[in-house]
């Protein structure tokens, strides 16, 4: 997940879901990952202290700020990069299975009251980020 200060989400070049300051989550779904898991990744995103107090300090969280969050679907940060040159996504959910988890995650944003801005599930998607900080965050569960 990334902070933003805006972020948006096109797909042939139509844009599909636009946020003001908040995170860009790209999310990867993986085989053993369950509707527990999304839920409480979810829950964990929410509540995460990286936006600044006025002195810096990471105190505040997405919901403390009331910021929104662009939810975007992408296999392939399960890339597995060991051996020879080419990236395997053997380890990434299935399709149906990855959709319903992704939906599961984000109707779990929406349900601790954030404002969520989706891509659109298996499309190619162009993704505009102004990162804010930088700060970015890898969160695995």
């Amino acid at each position: 997940m990334q902070r933003v200060s805006r972020a948006s989400v096109s797909v042939e070049g139509k844009v599909d879901g636009a946020i003001g300051p908040g995170l860009c989550i790209l999310l990867g779904i993986a085989h053993a990952d369950s509707a527990e898991t999304a839920a409480d990744t979810a829950r964990k995103v929410a509540r995460l202290r990286v936006f600044p107090n006025d002195k810096g300090r990471f105190d505040f969280s997405l919901l403390d700020t009331g910021g929104s969050a662009l939810v975007v679907s992408q296999f392939t940060l399960l890339a597995d990069t060991s051996k020879g040159n080419r990236p395997s996504f053997a380890g990434a959910a299935e399709p149906e299975q990855a959709r319903e988890l992704y939906e599961g995650f984000v109707r779990e944003l929406e349900a601790l009251g954030v404002a969520v801005e989706t891509g659109v599930f298996g499309a190619a998607m162009r993704v505009d980020i102004a990162n804010d900080g930088p700060v970015t965050v890898v969160i695995d569960r």
